[in-house]
């Protein structure tokens, strides 16, 4: 445990850095060194009146003394080696304390995993860099380390020293820009900042970038946790090695603390009381997922999580990190998967955060032209700095391994891919080749994408984009970035749009209608109605149909039905499902009470018959990116703002046919070309009497005839009710399929 040396005598210029909080290698001087005739033990305890070191074995005391710099203290010990030891000190105003000496210890970090962390591929130095409790040499206590290459000197503060930064100074280890110190006896629990003093003077505190939790908010300390956790979702995972595009995946997105709020005062509800309310619900309601709002750690509520200031540490609002543990493993235990959203594209510029950590731009570019997101007035990470790289990469890793989330929503990430996003002419650089690309974040969402499918292969990565840039789901092999999903936000611009219209005036936007599916298997997509769609003044969804109380529910069932019978995955932001008025606020709950008209809890039903019609119904999911999943029938019934299609599997039987009417015009004979002689069911219609409707048109299954129509030589002639989604299934068949010739037998000539 000591320094050993052969000589040693005392650098006064190093204590008087001790004394003045600027040395970076406390460990040098402090602690126990070994000579060649005896021990020094050397102290340096601003405020102590007396330290005395007592030998944990021998129980023998030696004095320590104090005659030159205040604070400093020294004694030698002759003819003896090293040994374990610990100081009982008396402080000035008459308190007392023993304590262990955290400067006779080793360095911790091997130079292996400061080699890899500075070459950018340490995907798990979450579990070096940060606080963590451990053993030392038999000794339990908390090892701390942080990444802080431009500072002069970094201390850890806490109410367990004052909040003295020159109590706790910590090594600086040569070469790679790291801090670190263990300090024995310290528990899980305490909280801690990093004191950092810059090459200029100037003296701050910081949280730990890498904490795993910190202090609820308004206050804003690191805090010291254990992440152990006995997780029981083995069986969750049985079979999760399967092709993720043939599963359904309906999500439902969610923001905690406005899901439901507690009715006893308090705040919110701990992530283990939420995890009850809402995973029954999703199960109950056909929900496939559940996504998540960011979760990690930041200041404002108004945010909405966005504005991440902790990165590795679930935010504090509702519980510590084995709650959210437990959240999850709760999740998993009614079958419901678990995505987070995930902001790699910008931080807060606050004191309080990542922001100028050690002083000068770490996290963050030099130059402000790069650095800056004057859109939303936060910092962009530096994509291109190996170590910014590993800290993002390794908390994508952090969330899935700890936590054991199902997949991530990288926000925003338009934002990372143009160095021109959000700025003006000049107030921009170009990249190397003269483009507005970010060629760095591109090559950094390639290593996040191969580096989570090569180790968590069930996991998938979603990405909003809203530019339009190709190929993001691409194979990364195939010049594509090899996301899983990518929202579709074209589609739910133009869906919304259209729907917002007059239905008389439908048919003169009916391109928006269709035009979706000429690259609906460009990419592997995920249909969104989200959050979004609900702030910044938009009101909700229903408020964004037309017409009056009816027919603005219509329109909405009508709106789910498309989106449903779309290719592509499925999300729906919570409260939407009973068509909540008001636009989304995080001041309260969602409004739950509306439940008490009928209107809005047939919706809930409506939603929740759609939603488990989705999972009964391969077609609707299982061939979401291959375009011989989908079939139109009619797509050029603009001026009756009518569209037919069908939704396939490899299998005939699964074949589903989907009639829509966007106007309030009913039909009692709606003469449609089917692809199979045989019996079509109407299996749903969103104009079903339980749902709010009319009833359907179409009690009894019609048979086809031989009757020309669509292009096809079968049809059938149905009921259209207005403002309605039928869905039909062949029940029975008859003949060949349409268009196969009649075999005959083979003649000789």
């Amino acid at each position: 445990m000591a320094n050993k040396r052969p000589v040693f005598a005392i650098n006064w210029t190093e204590v008087e850095a001790l004394a003045g909080g600027s040395h970076d290698n406390p460990h040098h001087i402090l602690g126990m060194h070994e000579t060649t005739d005896g021990v020094y033990i050397n102290a340096y305890i601003p405020g102590a009146k007396s330290v005395t070191a007592v030998s944990k074995n021998t129980k023998d005391t030696y004095t320590l003394v104090s005659d030159r710099v205040n604070g400093f203290f020294t004694v030698k010990i002759p003819d003896t080696q090293s040994f374990l030891y610990q100081y009982k000190v008396v402080f000035a105003d008459g308190t007392k304390k023993t304590m262990l000496d955290p400067y006779v210890f080793e360095p911790v970090i091997d130079p292996i995993d400061i080699s890899r962390f500075n070459d950018g591929i340490h995907y798990e130095i979450y579990e070096k860099l940060g606080a963590h409790p451990c053993m030392l040499d038999g000794i339990k206590g908390v090892l701390f380390a942080v990444w802080a290459p431009h500072a002069a000197r970094v201390s850890v503060v806490g109410d367990f020293n004052g909040w003295n930064g020159r109590m706790h100074m910590m090594r600086r280890i040569e070469y790679s820009g790291i801090f670190e110190l263990f300090v024995p006896g310290l528990a899980v629990g305490e909280i801690y900042k990093y004191e950092i003093q810059t090459k200029s003077g100037d003296t701050f505190m910081k949280p730990d970038p890498y904490e795993n939790a910190a202090e609820l908010r308004p206050a804003n300390a690191s805090k010291i946790v254990d992440l152990t956790y006995n997780w029981k979702d083995a069986k969750y995972y049985e079979g999760r090695d399967f092709v993720k595009a043939e599963r359904p995946m309906n999500i439902y997105e969610v923001h905690l603390g406005s899901f439901k709020r507690p009715k006893d005062g308090r705040e919110f509800y701990n992530y283990r009381e939420i995890a009850k309310e809402l995973a029954d619900y999703a199960a109950d309601m056909g929900y496939t997922h559940v996504e998540l709002m960011p979760v990690m750690e930041h200041e404002q509520d108004a945010t909405l999580g966005y504005q991440t200031t902790g990165f590795y540490a679930p935010t504090s609002r509702y519980g510590e990190p084995v709650d959210f543990m437990y959240f999850v493993d709760y999740m998993h235990s009614k079958g419901i998967g678990v995505i987070c959203d995930w902001v790699p594209s910008q931080f807060p510029m606050n004191v309080n955060g990542i922001a100028r950590f050690d002083g000068e731009p770490l996290y963050e570019p030099k130059d402000k032209r790069r650095s800056e997101n004057p859109r939303w007035g936060t910092y962009i990470f530096d994509y291109g700095r190996k170590e910014v790289k590993n800290y993002l990469i390794s908390n994508a890793l952090y969330w899935i391994s700890k936590y054991h989330i199902d997949g991530l929503r990288i926000d925003s990430a338009a934002s990372m891919l143009y160095l021109d996003y959000g700025r003006s002419y000049g107030n921009w650089i170009p990249n190397q080749y003269g483009g507005n690309e970010n060629l760095e974040a591109i090559e950094f969402f390639k290593e996040l994408n191969t580096i989570i499918n090569e180790r968590y292969p069930h996991c998938m990565v979603m990405v909003e984009e809203e530019s339009g840039w190709p190929m993001l789901t691409e194979k990364i092999e195939d010049g594509g970035m090899g996301f899983d999903y990518r929202w579709n936000m074209s589609w739910m611009q133009d869906l919304l749009s259209y729907m917002a219209l007059d239905p008389l005036y439908r048919k003169y936007e009916h391109k928006k209608l269709t035009n979706s599916l000429s690259n609906a298997y460009d990419e592997k997509y995920i249909l969104e109605f989200s959050h979004n769609e609900v702030v910044g003044g938009k009101g909700s969804i229903v408020d964004q149909m037309p017409g009056g109380y009816e027919e603005k529910f219509a329109n909405l069932r009508l709106l789910y039905g498309c989106m449903m019978t779309h290719p592509g995955k499925k999300l729906l932001f919570m409260g939407q499902e009973f068509a909540q008025f008001k636009a989304f606020s995080v001041s309260g709950e969602i409004d739950w009470n509306l439940l008490e008209f009928d209107a809005h809890t047939i919706l809930r039903n409506y939603v929740k018959a759609l939603n488990h019609l989705y999972q009964r119904e391969p077609a609707l999911y299982e061939m979401d990116s291959n375009a011989q999943g989908f079939e139109w029938v009619n797509a050029n019934a603009a001026n009756e703002s009518i569209v037919s299609f069908l939704r396939k599997t490899a299998r005939k039987e699964d074949t589903l046919l989907v009639v829509c009417n966007f106007t309030p015009v009913s039909y009692d004979k709606y003469k449609i070309g089917v692809p199979y002689a045989g019996s079509y069911k109407e299996i749903f219609c969103s104009d079903n009497e339980k749902f709010g409707g009319d009833g359907s048109r179409n009690h009894a299954a019609r048979a086809s005839r031989r009757s020309a129509c669509d292009g096809r030589t079968n049809s059938i002639t149905i009921g259209l009710a207005p403002l309605s989604m039928s869905i039909f299934k062949l029940s029975g068949s008859a003949g060949p399929k349409t268009g196969a010739k009649k075999k005959t037998p083979n003649k000789r000539a």
